[in-house]
């Protein structure tokens, strides 16, 4: 990388903080020694990238992906930050971000360090490291301290508020500890959890969060101890310390791990209890009864949560016409409406077969909407866009044309006035402004547009024969996840309809990914801007998207 930071023109700021206890003005601090320091360097900003209140461990960071984008996209010369630590934390992290950086020829320039090199990487890089472990350390070792006094160590829970002014603290919330006990009483009654959601609804009880209850919320984890029905806070326990967290490298999302019982932290915290002693028992025999029936356990003895489920052609794209929400897996092989099924705030609670609802829609695709003429209409009009397109630049680049070789003549006058001897206010700024204007003509001129799409004379038939053979290749295991993963991209989502006449299919997809199917390996995917210019849905220039079991 160039070791003098004056050499970009164009700079992007970053500024982070992680600390809700941090002012937000701390952003606009940052941000304002950046400039100050790119206006001395000579940089143009051209971009500001935030986060706050976001931690600084991981890189699933909305304003830091979009820097990543901008940089991607070369929106920027050099990057300005603080200080390393305001773009990462994590080792990894800032190592991958300086060889990204390095090969897109982007500069890192920080207020405290100057232009980042290895050294800063792996120095600064450790020290960061050390100091978030350490911090964690520490902040794990307070709330601990909290927790042996009584108070909470972490968020609140249904059913209790927060006490103003005593952090940790809380105190019963009295209308919602009513409806603790319901549940409770209502389970060890022999309600499962998903009447007692759907009841709750039905009645507009606001759940945990405000808003509907979901089955999942009363019954929650029985070993995990998460869950209405496993709250010991409930009989004036806290319980800390269950579980840890750790990074995936991979993902770079956390992930829970269980702690060994040993290090897990409980203790009496008899005013806050909601439930009697013998409710609570009542509810975890009925837990251990259904845990330790014949059905359950031979299903746990399987393990089946370690496998990792089958990825279907629908699976996550189908959605409820009624009400908009996803449809989620329900038996073996069936589909149901998670609202109506979890909830109770759908009235769709009808469940479709999976088998013969894929063959349904890889039908469509093959015979509805990959209908050869369509494509051939697509591949005009595409043409007609382009040639417009290209005759607009044409237009454009003679313009800059005729304006460069207009600027090349005054600078050569110039120039010659200047050798002749002619001296006259403004006559080096008046230089110095054509010189700029002729590297700016020249650099826009370098940039040639890119080459015109060439499509397959005869694409449409090509790319229905590919399409026929990608259903074919769902039936190969050798062939099946690839042949899955292009058929999944050409759904963008499958909506059921239930009408008085049957049940309607309608399919929403992007054409352009279609006859992307039929281009030749050689040839150049399509423009990204057509891609999103001409997303369809079955019916709107097809045949009827009304299909019937």
């Amino acid at each position: 990388m160039p070791s003098d930071p004056k050499n970009a023109s164009s700079a992007a700021i970053y500024a982070r903080f992680s600390s809700e206890n941090q002012s937000d003005d701390s952003i606009d601090d940052q941000v304002r020694v950046c400039r100050r320091y790119a206006e001395l360097q000579g940089f143009h900003v051209a971009a500001v990238y935030a986060d706050p209140k976001i931690s600084g461990a991981s890189t699933l960071r909305p304003g830091y992906q979009k820097l990543l984008e901008g940089a991607r996209n070369r929106a920027f010369d050099v990057i300005v930050a603080e200080g390393l630590d305001r773009l990462s934390r994590d080792l990894a992290d800032v190592a991958l971000l300086y060889k990204h950086l390095s090969y897109l020829g982007i500069r890192l320039v920080t207020v405290a360090e100057g232009l980042v090199n290895e050294l800063h990487v792996g120095l600064k890089g450790t020290m960061n490291a050390l100091y978030l472990k350490d911090l964690a350390q520490k902040t794990h070792r307070g709330l601990e301290g909290r927790v042996r006094n009584g108070m909470s160590g972490g968020g609140n829970c249904y059913g209790y508020d927060l006490v103003p002014g005593q952090p940790g603290a809380r105190k019963i919330n009295e209308s919602q500890a009513a409806i603790v006990v319901r549940i409770m009483e209502e389970y060890a009654a022999g309600r499962s959890p998903r009447a007692i959601a759907a009841q709750l609804n039905e009645e507009k009880v606001p759940g945990p969060r405000g808003g509907p209850w979901r089955d999942t919320t009363i019954r929650g984890h029985f070993t995990r101890g998460i869950g209405i029905l496993n709250n010991e806070a409930y009989i004036g326990r806290r319980v800390w310390n269950r579980q840890g967290f750790r990074k995936d490298p991979a993902t770079g999302r956390r992930r829970s791990r269980r702690n060994a019982p040993e290090h897990v932290i409980k203790k009496e915290v008899p005013d806050l209890r909601i439930v009697s002693d013998d409710l609570w028992a009542a509810v975890k025999a009925r837990q251990t009864a259904i845990r330790e029936s014949e059905g359950v356990t031979k299903a746990r003895a399987t393990r089946f949560w370690e496998r990792r489920r089958a990825q279907h052609l629908l699976t996550g794209l189908v959605h409820c016409g009624s009400c908009g929400s996803r449809m989620a897996s329900v038996g073996r092989d069936y589909l149901a409406c998670s609202a109506a099924r979890g909830r109770g705030t759908c009235e769709n609670r009808a469940s479709i077969r999976r088998g013969p609802l894929e063959e349904l829609i890889l039908k469509g695709l093959r015979k509805r909407l990959m209908m050869p003429e369509m494509v051939e209409e697509f591949v005009a009009a595409f043409h007609e866009e382009v040639n417009r397109a290209r005759r607009d630049e044409t237009a454009a680049r003679a313009g800059r044309e005729r304006e460069l070789a207009e600027v090349r003549r005054k600078l050569d006058g110039l120039i010659d006035a200047i050798a002749d001897g002619l001296r006259a206010p403004g006559l080096q700024q008046k230089l110095d402004d054509l010189e700029a204007r002729k590297a700016a003509l020249e650099q826009v001129m370098a940039d040639e547009p890119p080459p015109t799409v060439r499509l397959h004379p005869n694409l449409a038939q090509v790319y229905r024969a590919k399409v026929e053979r990608l259903h074919l290749a769902l039936a190969d295991p050798a062939l099946r996840d690839d042949a899955l993963g292009i058929l999944r991209g050409l759904i963008e989502k499958v909506v059921l309809h239930r009408t008085e006449e049957g049940l309607q299919v309608e399919i929403v997809g992007e054409i352009v990914r279609m006859v992307e199917l039929g281009l030749d390996a050689k040839q150049a995917a399509l423009p990204k801007e057509a891609a999103c210019s001409v997303k369809v849905v079955a019916g709107a220039g097809f045949e009827p998207a009304t299909f019937r079991l």
